[in-house]
């Protein structure tokens, strides 16, 4: 049963629920940086001339959009960094980096098996004659792609990436099945100490409404600023 007395012995976890979030945002911030990596090396594999690039590609994104990420996480957590050693140390000094790297792999692997199709979209979203501007003022193809195309492609695909920043956020929380001390994970510590089962929650996805809920916020003053500087 929820009680008020149940929310105030929560006080004293303060510090728990603090540390799970700083965790899900790096985490979440991290897997979002290495998926945007990932994302813009498939999406030109995609674009390529080269047909086995092009399979390549077309294969991971398919592999990774048509499995469970909970699979995908164990595949790299007990099968890649099963076989190798992680250095071992602290981050913000509680963050153990032999489960979080393996974590921020996973989750950003999976973020790029997404993004590529978005970023792949916005490049084919230029408009050509750009391109053919750029050739006829002597760039070379890959200096049309960096100078020209990606600039504006960048731009249109900027709110989803933001977006996908948000719902990794969220999707993050499946990493504490492996012992990643985000906010799920301090939940179920909190859980197990109080013996109080549904006030922790409750305040867990408080604080994932509260993360979300600003990321959004703050991804549409973005792209109004974004929709003004079009029409200027």
């Amino acid at each position: 049963m929820i009680t008020a007395a149940g929310f105030e012995k929560m006080l004293q976890y303060t510090n728990y629920f603090g540390r799970g979030v700083i965790y899900t945002v790096f985490l979440s911030a991290c897997a979002v940086a290495i998926g945007f990596v990932l994302a813009l090396l498939l999406a030109l594999m995609r674009l390529s001339r080269i047909k086995p690039l092009r399979w390549l590609s077309g294969a991971y994104i398919e592999l990774i959009r048509g499995t469970p990420m909970l699979v995908q996480l164990y595949i790299i957590y007990f099968g890649v960094f099963g076989a190798i050693t992680v250095p071992s140390f602290t981050i913000f000094g509680f963050m153990d980096s032999a489960r979080f790297i393996p974590g921020v792999v996973a989750v950003g692997m999976n973020s790029g098996g997404y993004l590529a199709e978005v970023i792949r979209g916005g490049i084919q979203d230029v408009d050509i004659g750009q391109t053919e501007a750029a050739r006829s003022l002597g760039l070379t193809q890959s200096q049309n792609m960096r100078y020209v195309v990606l600039p504006q492609a960048i731009k249109y695909i900027l709110p989803a990436i933001a977006n996908e920043f948000v719902t990794i956020i969220k999707e993050s929380s499946i990493c504490s099945v492996l012992g990643m001390q985000d906010i799920i994970f301090n939940a179920q510590l909190i859980q197990s100490s109080s013996y109080r089962i549904l006030e922790p929650l409750i305040i867990a996805a408080g604080l994932y409404f509260c993360m979300t809920f600003t990321t959004s916020k703050i991804i549409g003053v973005v792209e109004r600023r974004m929709r003004r500087g079009d029409i200027r």
